[in-house]
């Protein structure tokens, strides 16, 4: 029986992903998860019908903590549609997702078992395709400069990024990054 409390199974997967970041994939087990989440023994297992599905949950709960919140939109809605503002809108994007340390870590570990798992590399798959089709659709309708092959190109960029600053934090300064990511939007996305 899978059990509905909603508040505890987001504690669960939360943990999932804290144990994930710091262990691996091969380190997620109920028992891993149960005490990350400081819950009795088992509990985990009354969440989730079996690993997959703590995996495949954990992976969605990590995009769904690193959408920007309504604020953020808000804000980069009202902003200039340049390729100053497009930096700026890309360096805050690298520093949210690089401030989600654990779940950006996680999702790597994902990906990585993803590899050995063919129905967690189907879901991931559909969820990354999913996220690029909704960032280039939102670049469109933003009427900022570069088109559909910029966004991907820049996806693409932007992430290794950021595995460099989550995994090896000492190669680049964050001055460094900032460059890096001006950088990489004025060589990527063609002037208007």
């Amino acid at each position: 029986m899978v059990r509905r409390n909603d508040e505890r199974r987001a504690a669960l997967v939360d943990a999932a992903i804290e144990v994930l970041a710091r262990e691996g994939a091969r380190g997620l087990t109920f028992r891993a998860v149960d005490t990350e989440a400081a819950v009795p023994a088992g509990t985990a297992s009354n969440y989730f019908a079996n690993r997959d599905d703590l995996l495949t949950q954990a992976g969605a709960r990590v995009y769904e903590r690193l959408q920007p919140d309504e604020a953020t939109i808000a804000r980069q809605r009202a902003a200039g549609r340049d390729r100053e503002t497009y930096v700026e809108l890309m360096r805050e994007l690298v520093g949210r997702v690089a401030s989600f340390r654990t779940g950006y870590l996680a999702l790597l570990e994902l990906r990585l078992e993803a590899t050995r798992r063919p129905a967690l590399r189907k879901v991931l798959t559909e969820r990354v395709r999913a996220d690029v089709d909704a960032n280039v659709a939102y670049h469109e309708a933003s009427g900022l400069p570069g088109d559909a092959m910029a966004v991907k190109l820049l996806i693409l960029a932007l992430n290794w990024l950021i595995v460099e600053q989550l995994t090896l934090p000492d190669v680049f300064t964050e001055a460094e990054r900032d460059q890096l990511v001006a950088a990489a939007v004025e060589r990527i996305v063609a002037a208007e």
